[in-house]
């Protein structure tokens, strides 16, 4: 007994050191370099650079293939874990180009708080309002970071009620720019009452927070000069009569943002963003599942995958199944069930992620991610627990914006064929889609990019090669229906040549325009089309 209250108590220490978070922003926004100086301020990295220098890198381990690197984009999700101040925190990265938007979602599952990146010269675009509406259907806690405050942008203000009307958000600055662009001083911490100042002109340097008693303070007018401070005095009053004082429990339902202002390039507004976030974002989660919440301190293990990633060496074809840890302690070596396919499996090599490197452990707990070895068993979304018979909610296929038949352009070689789209769809690279007339195969994606990721990957590790047609389809609706009624038997009857199967044979009505759907729902109203594949999730 005495053990095991001892394991509970160890159990919600180390819950409570653990945060978990992605970071989304439109292409180009300074993500990898604000992720870049996060790892620098928990050690994990010795010299800024590191994660870009890894790009380049033959076989590197976040961006694994070819055409990534021809591209020069970040297509798969990578994760990055570092102690810092006695916190265990876990980045999500997720890829910012619009073409691998799905990828970026599913992980979002796997969060539990979000840090949005904004280029303070181009605002809110239209990636980041994507994602964010995603994580406003999620309620997750978001913070704001706006990046470049070294460049000309957007006035501060204008920067703000941007992000309220186009990301819908709500939003409290918790630091504040002193002058922007050429005039940019440094950084008004109003969280922690502080200032930041750059030390030399080249302004590559940064000095030490010098404390103040408030934005009064005379030591200001000596620090950045008369005029500076008295703008500053002045906006800061706007600030205080315009946005809500932070709370962090709105925060935590997702009806509050708070903002910091930064430049991520020369590492200004990192720590105090950092220092805030620990402080202020939630540790990890209870999650739904299709029987009962899950808390995180039961102590019993269950998690989920979110993402699978192919592999490195396409000659062994194993893949590193991203598992999210939602409750209990997860043991190498220990037998865990894969609830879909009622099958136990234990696993010898788990991988963490610490900064660039992979390393074997033997314990991992809720919050965490681990890297499976995966020979092909494991799907988005699968549920592994220590014996409960359930399933977590939430990871929901988009209806693709692209449609090609997949034909087979080697007869010999069908089976790899079949093999190949079969994994790639696990991964969640796209979608499939079964015509029900003539069995034909559609490929569905969200980015016109990912069909030359399969060709490459069909070829280069399963040895198939395979061309596309054109089909002109507007969107896959999945349909929800009696399908023993008289109304669905003429629907099938009149639709046929647009139905079809997904991967987990759900029916899918391939509808050639919005006029179609319009047309379907005034003729079968008891018919239900939706764009989600996981209905709840829809509003």
């Amino acid at each position: 007994m005495h053990s095991l209250k001892f394991n509970m108590s160890n159990l919600l220490q180390e819950i409570q050191k653990r945060k978990t978070f992605g970071i989304i922003s439109h292409p180009d926004a300074g993500k990898t370099t604000l992720t870049e100086k996060l790892l620098l301020f928990g050690g994990a990295i010795q010299e800024a650079g590191a994660v870009k220098s890894n790009k380049i890198k033959k076989g590197a381990t976040s961006d694994f293939m070819e055409i990534e690197r021809q591209r020069g984009i970040s297509v798969a999700t990578s994760v990055l874990a570092f102690e810092y101040k006695d916190h265990k925190i876990n980045i999500l990265d997720t890829p910012g180009h619009k073409d691998f938007a799905e990828d970026t979602y599913r992980t979002l599952t796997a969060v539990d708080s979000v840090i949005v990146v904004i280029d303070v010269a181009k605002g809110v675009e239209e990636q980041t309002e994507k994602l964010v509406k995603v994580c406003r259907m999620r309620n997750i806690p978001m913070l704001v970071f706006i990046n470049k405050l070294d460049r000309e942008g957007k006035d501060a203000f204008d920067l703000l009620d941007e992000v309220e009307q186009k990301l819908g958000l709500h939003v409290t600055p918790l630091s504040w720019p002193i002058g922007m662009g050429a005039e940019f001083q440094g950084i008004y911490n109003i969280w922690e009452n502080n200032i930041q100042l750059f030390l030399e002109d080249k302004k590559q340097k940064v000095g030490e927070a010098i404390k103040i008693e408030d934005v009064n303070d005379p030591k200001i007018d000596e620090l950045v000069g008369e005029k500076a401070a008295n703008a500053l005095r002045e906006e800061i009053e706007l600030t205080t009569s315009v946005y809500p004082e932070f709370d962090r429990e709105a925060y935590m339902k997702g009806d509050l943002q708070p903002v910091f202002f930064g430049s991520a390039l020369n590492n200004f507004g990192v720590r105090e963003l950092l220092d805030a976030f620990i402080e202020i974002a939630p540790m990890p989660q209870p999650k739904e599942s299709d029987k009962r919440i899950v808390e995180p301190e039961e102590e019993k293990f269950s998690g989920f995958v979110f993402k699978i990633h192919a592999n490195m060496d396409p000659k062994h074809r194993d893949r590193l199944a991203f598992v999210k840890i939602v409750s209990g302690t997860f043991k190498r070596n220990e037998n865990y069930l894969l609830v879909r396919e009622n099958k136990k499996m234990k696993f010898a090599s788990p991988n963490a992620f610490f900064a660039d490197k992979k390393e074997i452990v033997d314990e991992s707990f809720p919050g965490d991610i681990v890297g499976l070895h995966d020979t092909g068993n494991f799907r988005i979304g699968d549920t592994l627990t220590a014996g409960e018979v359930m399933s977590f909610r939430g990871i929901p296929s988009f209806s693709p914006e692209h449609f090609r038949f997949i034909n087979n352009d080697d007869p010999l070689k069908a089976k790899q064929l079949a093999k190949g789209i079969d994994q790639l769809m696990d991964e969640g690279v796209a979608q499939l889609f079964t015509m029900e007339m003539n069995g034909r195969k559609i490929i569905g994606t969200v980015g016109a990019l990912q069909y030359e990721v399969i060709q490459y990957r069909l070829e280069h590790e399963y040895g198939a090669k395979c061309s596309y047609e054109p089909i002109n389809i507007y969107k896959a609706c999945w349909v929800e229906a009696d399908e023993k009624s008289d109304e669905f038997k003429e629907f099938a009857r009149l639709r046929q040549r647009f139905l079809a199967r997904d991967k987990y044979d759900q029916l899918v009505f391939l509808a050639d325009s919005s006029f179609t759907i319009t047309m379907n729902q005034e003729k079968f109203p008891n018919i239900k089309l939706h764009f989600i594949s996981e209905f709840r999730n829809e509003d």
